[in-house]
């Protein structure tokens, strides 16, 4: 079993990018990633290791989704996070394009957002996905294919092998 040390620091980086991208700015992340990990540490016997990830981010949507009942706003991202999307950076060269992608996925419904986001970035399986969102494998599959689907028609220059 990991401790409270061994589990936040192999998934606390992850886990305050994957809140960043849900809330659009550092200081909601910060606050989300805190309380995911204190909830997380409550439950800590109980937590399975081979679905570790994808509880955490269950946990960070559920509060980011909770603040959003209680503050019925949402930030438009105004910060670079130069990190966050490394896996996207390989197969879109140009800053202004990256940007325009973070931009574009900022502006997806947040389920669509969410199901890219652990896709793409953090490589979950569409059933974790699934699990994650609370919806079919199938729903997962295709939320992320519409995303990737509308961020290829963006730059139709690059092929969707990349």
């Amino acid at each position: 079993m990991l401790s409270f040390e061994e589990l936040y620091i192999s998934y606390s980086p992850e886990v305050y990018r994957f809140a960043t991208w849900l809330s659009g700015n550092s200081n909601d992340a910060e606050d989300i990633t805190a309380e995911t990990f204190a909830r997380a540490w409550m439950n800590l016997g109980t937590i399975r290791t081979e679905t570790l990830k994808a509880y955490l981010f269950t946990i960070a949507r559920n509060i980011y989704l909770e603040s959003l009942r209680k503050h019925k706003t949402h930030e438009v991202l105004n910060e670079a996070h130069p990190d966050s999307l490394p896996t996207l950076e390989r197969s879109f060269e140009t800053r202004n394009e990256i940007e325009q992608i973070r931009a574009t996925v900022l502006t997806l419904p947040e389920i669509d957002r969410s199901a890219f986001v652990m896709r793409v970035q953090y490589d979950l399986s569409y059933a974790e996905i699934a699990r994650v969102l609370r919806i079919s494998e199938g729903t997962a599959k295709v939320k992320v294919h519409r995303v990737r689907k509308l961020l290829f028609a963006m730059h139709p220059k690059r092929s969707h092998n990349e």
